[in-house]
């Protein structure tokens, strides 16, 4: 009886600093379609106020670096999660509903991509600064930074960043790219930040995940997005 009692305060505790500390995204890999060219992830968490689960599915075209017809899905649960719960629940329902959408595009689960960089920081503010990273199985070496701009403050605050990149062979040869859309003013994101960088399987198809903080009622959220390359 008393090792329950503790448990409950525990959870409760647990339940009462999300309300003030946001609600934190998990980001998931979904996979590549066999040429590299369509690439699909997702994103899931627990509201922090309501404690609903929730889940996002993204199908990405990589040379266009945006979402094809369709390929942007969302899903709210319509209870609060139990204690211990992380609200993957809900990614599961959205998936099993959507599985069309990954026969549509090719998209194969297990044909993931490889990191080729990971980001340790908890608490990072990394715009400006140069990232460097190297894809082992065809020698190339990377050279990536995010610069962001940010105008107003509290609930007019917007934002946008977009990444410079540089490729470098092992012959020498250099190549320069830009990446994101710097013109498109994102509400209440306060931060980005380079979470990770994956490569599909064929090495043609590069992708950036982006974390990013938002303004929220409970405090500060975490979401995530990408940016797409075809190399």
């Amino acid at each position: 009886m008393v090792l329950k009692k503790i448990l409950l305060i525990i959870a409760g505790a647990l339940i009462a600093s999300s309300l003030w500390a946001g609600d934190s995204a998990s980001f998931v890999d979904l996979g590549f379609s066999p040429d590299g060219r369509i690439y699909m992830f997702a994103q899931y968490g627990v509201q922090s106020g309501a404690l609903k689960p929730w889940a996002d599915l993204f199908v990405v075209d990589v040379a266009g670096n945006n979402f094809v017809s369709g390929g942007k899905i969302s899903y709210i649960h319509d209870s609060p999660i139990q204690a211990g719960q992380d609200g993957s629940g809900a990614l599961y329902r959205l998936i099993a509903k959507n599985a069309g959408l990954a026969d549509r595009y090719g998209i194969n689960f297990p044909n993931q991509g490889q990191p080729l960089y990971i980001s340790l920081d908890t608490n990072p503010s990394n715009s400006g600064e140069t990232i460097e990273f190297r894809d082992f199985e065809n020698g190339k070496s990377y050279r990536a930074n995010l610069v962001s701009t940010a105008e107003g403050s509290g609930p007019n605050l917007k934002s946008s960043f977009y990444i410079n990149l540089e490729s470098s062979s092992p012959g020498g040869q250099v190549k320069t790219y830009t990446i994101g859309t710097p013109q498109l003013k994102r509400a209440l994101i306060e931060s980005y930040n380079i979470k990770k960088v994956i490569i599909d399987p064929r090495g043609d198809s590069i992708i950036f995940v982006i974390e990013m903080k938002r303004q929220a009622e409970g405090g500060i959220d975490t979401r995530y997005m990408v940016e797409a390359l075809r190399l």
